[in-house]
């Protein structure tokens, strides 16, 4: 009878610690916080997804899909590569659409900083009629642009406009606003202000009433001025605010559309200052350019993105959350 002993790198092999042994497999260990509860979320998210789908991602996927397609007249699309983004890029429709649409976007921006004036303004403790104030700013937000831009577009008139009546009081000549090259767009930008400077106000409002009060009453002690309190209290604790309304004023204004279709039409004028959308809708559906039109939609979303994007990472500098 003979007895086989193990060798000791055979030994310290078998039992080494942390190591499974042969035949027998570690128990998964189970994640803290993470529950398994089946199908019963994506029932739950199954009212959101599906009109997402069907409304959002497969309009997107034919978008970016039509724009490498050229339509004929019989709505026959055929496929043609990058020709669409070739002639897109190397025509200047599309540096001026970018142009006029970076105009546009930069005034309505001025609305930010007007809005954070009149509402420190607006909820200075004891100002009468502060509420009267609220919803007379408001009221523009409550009405419907077309009426606006209708309305705007007769004040701009050049020949009978109250505009150009009231400079002509002071001795003022003033230009024909719609139809002036450079001015027009302007024009456009300052209604684009008045149209979003209310809803702004009433969320630079509650934001301003967040501010714990306690900070104001330390720094008079201190011996700061409302001044010194405005660039060192409020400014910082408004960033938040500041940027979620900086966002959502770069998405509108690259999207701007309505106030050029109806103050300037279809004509020469809406030409000279048209925006990436309007130069999509007029490839689109005044050229018939489909496939033309979709590579345009497709600049317009990556671009979009691109300066959405650009703002998140840039607001790690700027932006204090308290």
């Amino acid at each position: 009878m003979s007895i086989q002993t193990a060798t000791p790198g055979a030994t310290a092999l078998a039992v080494a610690p942390g190591a499974p042994r042969p035949g027998r497999q570690r128990p998964r260990r189970k994640r803290k916080g993470v529950r398994n509860d089946g199908i019963w979320p994506w029932l739950f998210l199954l009212p959101l997804l599906v009109p997402l789908c069907i409304f959002y991602l497969w309009p997107l996927a034919r978008t970016v899909y039509y724009s490498f397609t050229t339509w004929g007249f019989l709505g026959d699309a055929e496929w043609t590569g990058l020709d669409n983004y070739v002639r897109l890029f190397t025509r200047p429709d599309l540096l001026d659409a970018l142009g006029n649409t970076a105009l546009y976007t930069l005034i309505v921006f001025l609305n930010v900083p007007i809005a954070i004036a009149l509402a420190t303004l607006i909820n200075t403790p004891g100002l009468a009629f502060r509420r009267l104030y609220q919803a007379l700013f408001f009221l523009p937000v409550i009405t419907m642009p077309v009426a606006v831009a209708i309305v705007w577009r007769m004040l701009y008139s050049g020949d009978f406009g109250l505009i150009n009546q009231a400079l002509a009081v002071v001795g003022i000549d003033g230009p024909y606003w719609l139809s002036t090259p450079g001015v027009s767009i302007v024009a456009i930008g300052i209604v684009g202000i008045w149209l979003a400077l209310g809803l702004n106000l009433i969320i630079f409002g509650a934001a301003l009433n967040g501010i714990p009060r306690d900070l104001y009453e330390a720094a008079q002690i201190d011996g700061a001025g409302p001044i010194r309190q405005f660039f060192s209290i409020t400014l910082p604790l408004l960033t938040p605010t500041t940027f979620f309304i900086s966002v959502l004023t770069l998405i509108g204004g690259i999207q701007v559309f309505d106030l050029i279709f109806v103050m300037l039409g279809t004509g020469p004028n809406a030409m000279q200052a048209k925006t990436l959308v309007y130069f999509f809708y007029s490839e689109g559906f005044i050229r018939n350019e489909k496939g033309y039109a979709a590579a345009i939609g497709v600049v317009i979303i990556l671009l979009i993105a691109l300066l959405t994007a650009v703002q998140f990472r840039l607001q790690r500098k700027w932006v204090h959350y308290a």
